[in-house]
């Protein structure tokens, strides 16, 4: 498939400095494709720019704007991204009955992402996302020790102040807005200054299209992803619409992890196990059948001989007809289906077999104790996010990548430049 690389726009309202609301009119944008093509197309895509509030930098204290970047296409499709963490705040999808629902969790102000129990939603994640065993790695026999939150003996994320913990600098070319941020050396232990950039653009055929890029000055680990956590049935639906999405991945193989989810450096065969997706299955019932009743877990994607964007998973909400198609250029992808997130009960779990009836019945979230100490995550327009009440495709690098010299390289060198693209194709598939 292809997708978008660039876009020169003829005609644009925008300078680097857009901020003011205004709209961008349609225009003949030439479009440079993946395959190095081009072709003239009348681009329809609105974007507009207004702010969201101020936040202060971790390092500098200076308080600094927060600028959120919202585009809309023909079919009424909405994406909106803010410079905070380069973070994915909404994603509005029409049903199969026209409605429009926002279908990732995220919430309203700078305050909710800033909160100590925000599960990064819609986060850029970097410098490494995912698992650093033991917190620490070894470039050319020198060995580097990173912060620790995660168990309090690894890394997760990137540690205490990730990128998804800075407001990134913007750039914006027709409807192409392109965020940067410069993560300096040392910080959380790492070598080398990394520059990092993340591109977003959407299409009129309802592709959100996302690359990552960076460099570094010295030696050092590199593994970038989103972490947007979606519920295709819309955010605030909560777990029992989530158990109802069929999905499929294209893996044949998951890194083996221990209890700490750190990879043994081992691979497993999905065959004839509960990882087993790479045909359609409910996921309810799916994750009624892996350990711990739901998945956090690196797949391998399976490839071809293709070299660029590979198809990765493809999920599907049959009530209200919405689907998601991930396609990457990276070698693993996390699916997790929120399991650490709120149960104030303890109470709620998949069953193995989805009740035939759950239609025809009225949906009730859980019931909160009065005095519980695992209180829902208050969201967007009060939403109460819970356990299990979206699930995440983490396009990645293998996690620990650094630490195992089986898995693909992780190190980025001066002189070179880390890519990765993702492309989250949504829609609306046709009953039989």
């Amino acid at each position: 498939m292809s997708a978008s690389a660039s876009v020169d726009s003829k005609r644009s309202s925008y300078g680097t400095g857009a901020g003011d609301g205004s709209q961008r009119d349609a225009s003949t944008v030439t479009v440079r494709t993946m395959d190095g093509g081009q072709h003239a197309e009348q681009e329809s895509v609105a974007l507009t720019v207004d702010g969201f509030g101020t936040v202060k930098n971790p390092l500098t204290g200076v308080v600094e704007p927060v600028k959120r970047f919202t585009w809309v296409n023909e079919s009424g499709m909405s994406v909106q991204v803010i410079s905070y963490g380069a973070i994915i705040t909404s994603v509005k999808v029409p049903g199969r009955d026209g409605s429009l629902d926002d279908v990732v969790m995220g919430f309203d102000d700078i305050p909710g992402y800033q909160t100590a129990n925000n599960p990064y939603f819609g986060a850029t994640v970097g410098r490494v996302a995912n698992r650093v065993g033991g917190a620490k790695f070894t470039i050319d026999g020198v060995e580097y020790l990173v912060t620790k939150n995660w168990e309090n003996r690894h890394q997760l994320h990137g540690g205490k102040i990730g990128f998804d913990k800075f407001n990134w600098a913007s750039y914006v070319n027709g409807t192409v807005v392109t965020l940067t941020h410069t993560n300096p050396e040392g910080h959380e232990g790492y070598p080398g200054a990394v520059l990092t950039s993340v591109t977003y653009q959407l299409t009129n055929d309802n592709k959100f299209l996302v690359k990552f890029q960076a460099t570094s000055s010295h030696p050092t680990p590199i593994n970038l992803t989103n972490h947007s956590y979606f519920n295709l049935a819309g955010h605030a639906t909560g777990h029992e619409e989530v158990y109802r999405h069929i999905i499929t991945l294209n893996a044949d193989r998951i890194t083996e992890t221990d209890e700490d989810s750190i990879p043994s450096g081992n691979f497993l065969c999905v065959g004839g196990t509960p990882y087993d997706l790479r045909i359609p299955r409910e996921l309810g019932p799916a994750m009624s059948r892996a350990p711990g009743e739901g998945y956090d877990n690196n797949f391998c994607i399976t490839k071809g001989t293709e070299q660029g964007l590979a198809f990765t998973a493809r999920v599907v909400h049959p009530r209200s007809g919405r689907f998601l198609e991930v396609y990457t250029d990276q070698p693993g992808v996390q699916l997790y289906t929120s399991n650490g997130m709120p149960d104030p009960n303890r109470n709620i779990r998949p069953r193995a077999i989805n009740a035939p009836d759950y239609y025809e019945v009225t949906h009730l979230e859980p019931v909160v104790p009065a005095m519980t100490s695992d209180p829902p995550i208050r969201g967007k327009g009060g939403a109460k996010y819970f356990k299990h009440g979206a699930f995440c495709l983490e396009t990645q690098n293998f996690p620990d990548a650094i630490n195992h010299a089986n898995f693909p390289n992780s190190v980025l060198v001066p002189g070179e430049t880390y890519s990765h693209e993702v492309v989250y194709k949504f829609g609306i598939y046709e009953e039989n």
